[in-house]
């Protein structure tokens, strides 16, 4: 009864008010308070999700996850991130092994050959520590877990349907969407995740198969492209954009990186179309098209045929539509500065919203919201948010690439420093790549920087930390870096970008 009281309640401030969030929300709030079981509930537990929820439960609110997989940690712990990193990591290690590469630093190993399911097991084993971990994180912080699909009933309910074909009601003040995304299907080509499969088939192959078809020249594609090349394969990646490496990446960076993985046996078709691809007993047959002229075909021939063509935001089945919240084009929902949905007491973070679909933008955005709900300051300037490939060498980038600059009429400096000229890279015999740092010409403000070396992935978070907090491409060229170490290049670089003069190139 009161319940209903509540929601005519809560109808007519929405008219009378005309939707401010922020008064309504808290009048939301006192409302049900006296009826509420938490004070968030966060639907989904991936990246954004359980950082959020430990989070919120570190400070002092009453917090429920709701999560319908049988294992925390969603598409990045499970089936993403963490299991392609295992893989890229001891596929590299193989691959060193099996080319000559340890034999060329003095290490004879003999007779090499690959175990699979080892190399399997200790991915199953990396995926299964980190998402019981989750779990016991969850205990600790007295993160209570509700197991189940979520689905919103109410701006201030949430109605959990589980396994056993029983719900579960849970009434809250808050609600928190980071349900994440699902991968992309390309029409007309149907996923058996056997012989074509999708990000989530190509990360648990039975066997290395022989000839390997990537629709997708993308992070993922040249990522899983690269796994299974080192292993034996014979890897060709098509990719409809005339560069590889996917949106945000620095065009000079992705010519190299494609050079240098096309030296690896990697094979790549650019500017080329997929029209259809067929199953023909034991093979796949893949029908491209010129991108610019579809006069010009071709059929190729594959084992296995991997579709990683993107991600689509994770939203239906929410409620969303009951609730009256609005899905913009792409499927994603809108949001506020706050993370607020049109309905106050309902907020949405990570893939769900828009921007780029990465953990740790989705991670930040959880714990920004949750502190934002508790009153206090939301802020993430999206143009530090660090996008990393791990392919050998990895590719690390942060801020502005040329081309942006250059579109937005912007006067910069360009300072680059390669990685044959540094140290490290030589005593390690990793000399492949170089680091590009972007700075305003009239402020030597740095506006990005672009690696593509080794350890790029860990380098690029100096260059973050320095462009969060507004550094000068002179700030970096003056602090002093421990020699010898990859990071000098980096230095370098800013070296390079402040006096147009680095020491040692």
């Amino acid at each position: 009864m009161q319940r209903s009281v509540c929601n005519v309640l809560t109808a007519s401030l929405k008219s009378t008010l005309r939707y401010n969030p922020r008064i309504l929300g808290t009048l939301q709030s006192r409302l049900y308070s006296s009826t509420e079981d938490a004070d968030i509930v966060v639907i989904g537990s991936g990246p954004g999700g359980y950082v959020a929820a430990i989070k919120a439960a570190q400070l002092g609110m009453k917090t429920v996850c709701v999560e319908k997989n049988p294992t925390l940690g969603g598409t990045c712990l499970n089936v993403g991130c963490i299991p392609s990193k295992a893989l890229l990591n001891n596929s590299h290690f193989y691959h060193m092994a099996h080319t000559g590469d340890l034999t060329e630093r003095g290490i004879e190993v003999g007779n090499v050959s690959l175990n699979l399911d080892k190399l399997m097991g200790q991915k199953t084993k990396a995926v299964t520590s980190l998402t019981g971990g989750i779990a016991q994180l969850f205990k600790k912080n007295k993160v209570n877990l509700v197991k189940g699909h979520g689905k919103i009933t109410g701006p201030n309910q949430v109605t959990v349907a589980k396994e056993d074909g029983s719900s579960e009601v849970v009434n809250t003040k808050n609600i928190l969407i980071a349900t994440g995304s699902e991968v992309t299907p390309f029409p007309g080509i149907e996923i058996d995740e056997e012989t074509i499969v999708s990000s989530t088939g190509a990360l648990s192959l039975k066997q290395v198969p022989q000839r390997l078809i990537v629709i997708g020249a993308g992070v993922i594609g040249l990522e899983l492209g690269s796994v299974w090349s080192r292993l034996g394969s014979s890897v060709t990646a098509i990719e409809f954009l005339p560069s590889i490496g996917g949106a945000g990446i620095d065009a000079e960076v992705a010519k190299s990186l494609q050079k240098i993985l096309t030296k690896q046996g990697l094979n790549f078709k650019l500017g080329t179309k997929v029209t259809a691809a067929q199953k023909e007993g034991s093979i796949v047959k893949v029908n491209i098209e010129d991108g610019k002229d579809s006069s010009k075909t071709e059929v190729l021939e594959c084992d296995v045929l991997l579709v990683c063509v993107g991600r689509r935001p994770f939203t239906e089945g929410l409620g969303l539509d009951e609730m009256g919240i609005a899905k913009d084009q792409k499927g994603r929902i809108p949001v506020n500065s706050h993370f607020q949905t049109v309905v106050p007491s309902i907020y949405a973070i990570g893939d769900c919203i828009h921007g780029p679909m990465l953990a740790h933008k989705a991670e930040d955005e959880g714990v920004a919201c949750v502190e934002g709900i508790q009153g206090g300051p939301v802020h993430i300037d999206y143009n530090c948010v660090p996008s990393v490939i791990y392919t050998h060498p990895e590719v690390g980038w942060v801020g502005k690439t040329e081309e942006d600059l250059k579109n937005e009429g912007i006067s910069y400096k360009v300072g680059k420093f390669p990685f044959m000229a540094n140290s490290r890279a030589k005593t390690n015999a990793e000399t492949d790549g170089f680091v590009k740092v972007l700075s305003d010409k009239a402020t030597d403000r740095i506006l990005g920087t672009h690696i593509i070396g080794p350890g790029a992935g860990e380098l690029i978070n100096e260059a973050v930390l320095g462009q969060e907090y507004g550094a000068s491409s002179e700030d970096i060229a003056r602090v002093c870096h421990a020699h010898p170490t990859c990071s000098e290049a980096l230095r370098e670089a800013n070296m390079a970008a402040y006096c147009g003069k680095p020491i040692n190139f």
